[in-house]
């Protein structure tokens, strides 16, 4: 596609929008490490100079993506929950049911694993106090709305949800390379059979993960 110059502000967010969901799609098929500002431009038809009049970088791109995936999935998660967590159970099975739909759900959502993957070493380098701002306070929101809705199905866990909320995150991200591995490693696990315990299946070590740091995080007695 191609754009003639955006005069006003709906035209701008319209180009800021495309940009954003072309890279979404190009993460669809490459991991965030090899998209680059360059091949985004040409798939979205506008020159590289023009990308960066709607975005300071390529890293501001992915984490206003970042914030939109997030968004779609707390959406999902709100459905899932309230289908997957039996309110009658008392608070360590219930708790077991929330690390299970949890698991499952950041283990469905490969692109925003990637992204959580990618944001501290990453995502956060190449961008500006005031983008950076902007993140942090956007996330800070999003961390809250799913603070609420994790206490809506386990009120034991009080102030200590937002904690768990941002390490169920950072889990999502820290596992899910171990996942997926390389053409290399796949290579060395078949051919050492014994190497493939180190093979993760991401839904499984997530809720094994989840489930640990959730029941520390109710408080007892």
């Amino acid at each position: 596609m191609t754009f003639q110059r955006a005069r006003s502000q709906e035209q701008r967010e319209i180009r800021r929008q495309a940009i954003l969901d072309t890279a979404a799609a190009m993460l669809e098929q490459v991991p965030v490490a090899e998209l680059t500002l360059n091949e985004l431009s040409r798939r979205v038809g506008l020159a590289k100079s023009n990308v960066l009049r709607y975005f300071d970088s390529r890293e501001d791109v992915l984490l206003e993506l970042m914030d939109r995936v997030l968004a779609q999935w707390l959406a999902r998660l709100t459905e899932d929950l309230e289908a997957g967590v039996d309110a009658a159970l008392p608070v360590v099975p219930r708790a077991e049911q929330l690390s299970a739909v949890l698991a499952r759900s950041l283990a469905g959502q490969p692109v925003l694993c990637d992204l959580l993957g990618a944001q501290g070493a990453v995502l956060e380098r190449n961008v500006t106090v005031e983008v950076l701002t902007r993140h942090k306070r956007t996330a800070l929101t999003r961390l809250s709305t799913a603070a609420d809705l994790l206490r809506r199905h386990l009120p034991e866990l009080g102030g200590a949800a937002e904690a768990f909320c941002f390490q169920a995150l950072v889990l999502a991200g820290a596992l899910a390379p171990y996942s997926s591995p390389p053409p290399g490693v796949r290579a060395a696990y078949a051919a050492d059979p014994e190497l493939a315990v180190l093979h993760l299946e991401l839904q499984d070590s997530l809720q094994l993960a989840m489930r640990t740091v959730l029941l520390g995080a109710v408080p007892r007695g």
